[in-house]
């Protein structure tokens, strides 16, 4: 957990404590001590605050890419600007949370991006794709140049499945599914999973699926 107030951290660890399968291993008050930990630690899912002194969430999510890119990070957030969740989400954030979010969402979170899925707050989801449209309009190639079994992989990404739960559902093997991901990332001009997603709901390829 990362937030520069002690009362956040201290009331996420007494609810994360009571949730099964989820432990409590670190803590920090900044991007700087979050990375130090992060190494050290090694923890599969990292909750980070976005405005913290020092080094702020989003260069903590750059650092943490290089030094520690096995473990996840959900953005915990009491902020929905565009100068600060456009950044968190080139930096390859696993979920974006408001910190208003009902407990048992965030436990759910926390499980989703273990098992290598996106959550997004709804709020944060419309807010990012009305302020991505107007970018990706302009310069990024549309979804209509992806092959069919693209589309339904992308339209899976945008559901917040893994590539584990796309292969069940498409009956294909993982393997295959990680080549139509980076086929999908490449044909679509962006760098990870939540930015497909996010082009996905902008263009309404989203909800044909449960």
């Amino acid at each position: 957990m990362v937030d520069d107030h002690a009362v956040v951290r201290e009331g996420l660890r007494t609810f994360l404590a009571l949730q099964d399968g989820i432990e409590v291993v670190g803590e920090a008050a900044d991007g700087e001590e979050a990375v130090a930990q992060a190494q050290r630690l090694a923890p599969d899912v990292i909750l980070m605050d976005l405005v913290m002194p020092r080094l702020d969430g989003v260069g903590a999510m750059r650092a943490l890419r290089a030094s520690a890119p096995e473990s996840r990070v959900i953005v915990l957030t009491s902020f929905l600007e565009d100068d600060r969740l456009l950044p968190a989400i080139r930096a390859g954030a696993a979920g974006y949370l408001l910190k208003n979010v009902e407990p048992a969402e965030l436990a759910r979170a926390i499980r989703a991006a273990r098992a290598g899925e996106v959550l997004i707050d709804p709020s944060v989801a419309a807010r990012l794709v009305q302020a991505i449209g107007e970018p990706l309009a302009s310069g990024t190639p549309g979804p209509e140049r992806l092959t069919r079994r693209e589309r339904e992989v992308l339209e899976l990404i945008a559901a917040g499945r893994s590539n584990k739960r796309i292969a069940l559902e498409l009956e294909v093997s993982e393997k295959t599914v990680k080549a139509h991901v980076g086929h999908v990332l490449a044909k679509l001009g962006v760098s990870d999973r939540t930015q497909a997603a996010l082009l996905a709901v902008r263009d309404g390829l989203v909800g044909g699926r449960s």
